[in-house]
């Protein structure tokens, strides 16, 4: 692998500028990084246009083009596959690094990094943990896979959007880790409305009953942090009407990772080809919640809260 030397403050490109994307962008430009942005979305550039460390770009080849470090912030497999191939590989220069944050089926991620390491162009796998509030905070969690020199090489980058760097192993690591977080969060999520909506509907006073579980064994992340019930948490989307965040759509998708399911998933009238690793079924591993889990998220996404956060399971199952 040919490494490049670089100053300090490193020239980045940084493609896709979502939920997500444009608060780890804003981080890497506040660590004083040279950052060149492209969305699809032209309103998504916006926030960007009076910062002087960052380039807005018409194109994303531009973005690729002369930076040391690429960020992938993307909704897909294919999208990544497609931006790889059209975009970045034609135009990266040797030694490049790729850093991959989206949460993809990991047998794509793998081949985009053995393409990447033949055209000496590092490519880790770096998805996140943390939503909204640690992307803005920059305090997410980065779950990397990736050579041993590719993780050096890219962690002090990842250091100006995360707290913790953790390397979990050779690529598609990063993805595995993720893809596994992420079926217990959909799971916990629907067991934290459950047991709100059942405590509130039986009587309780919805502020008694969430320092109730947060105060004993049913504790979780869903409850403490990002309580599906509004009002609770101020700052989270369940008390901005489910606006925001995580949306329901995605969650199927991460849970349909974790399944190994491959078809087309039709959502809000729109066809969104997804292409699954085997997972789950590959190595015969049971996941019987995950299952019901994406039937519950199914529905939810049929009744027309798929853009909604994740958390928006609370609403669904208060107006069965």
């Amino acid at each position: 692998m040919v490494h490049l030397s670089f100053a300090r403050y490193a020239s980045i490109g940084f493609l896709g500028l979502g939920n997500m994307g444009k608060h780890m962008a804003t981080n890497l430009i506040a660590a004083n990084h040279q950052v060149k942005i492209f969305d699809v979305n032209p309103q998504a550039l916006d926030h960007f246009k009076d910062q002087k460390q960052a380039k807005v770009v018409s194109v994303p080849q531009n973005a690729v083009e002369g930076s040391e470090f690429i960020v992938l912030m993307l909704p897909n497999g294919k999208v990544v596959r497609d931006v790889c191939q059209s975009n970045v590989f034609p135009v990266a220069k040797k030694g490049t690094c790729i850093i991959d944050c989206s949460t993809i089926d990991v047998r794509t991620s793998k081949e985009m990094a053995e393409v990447a390491h033949s055209k000496n162009i590092g490519f880790v796998d770096a998805p996140v943990s943390g939503g909204i509030t640690g992307a803005q905070k920059g305090t997410l969690t980065f779950m990397v896979g990736a050579q041993v020199d590719d993780f050096k090489k890219v962690e002090p980058i990842l250091s100006k959007m995360g707290k913790n760097i953790v390397h979990a192993g050779p690529n598609g690591s990063g993805l595995i880790a993720k893809i596994c977080n992420n079926l217990l969060l959909g799971i916990s999520m629907i067991g934290t409305s459950e047991a709100m909506n059942l405590g509130i509907k039986l009587g309780l006073d919805q502020e008694v009953l969430a320092k109730l579980i947060n105060s004993s064994t049913g504790q979780c992340w869903s409850s403490q942090t990002y309580n599906p019930c509004p009002g609770i948490v101020p700052t989270v989307p369940s008390s901005n009407d489910y606006n925001g965040g995580f949306a329901s759509e995605m969650m199927i998708k991460d849970l349909l990772l974790a399944l190994g399911i491959r078809l087309l998933l039709l959502i809000s009238s729109s066809c969104f080809p997804f292409r699954f690793l085997d997972a789950a079924k590959e190595v015969q591993a049971s996941t019987p919640l995950t299952e019901k889990a994406t039937d519950v998220y199914r529905k939810i996404c049929s009744s027309g809260l798929n853009k909604r956060d994740f958390s928006v399971v609370f609403k669904y199952l208060n107006e069965q």
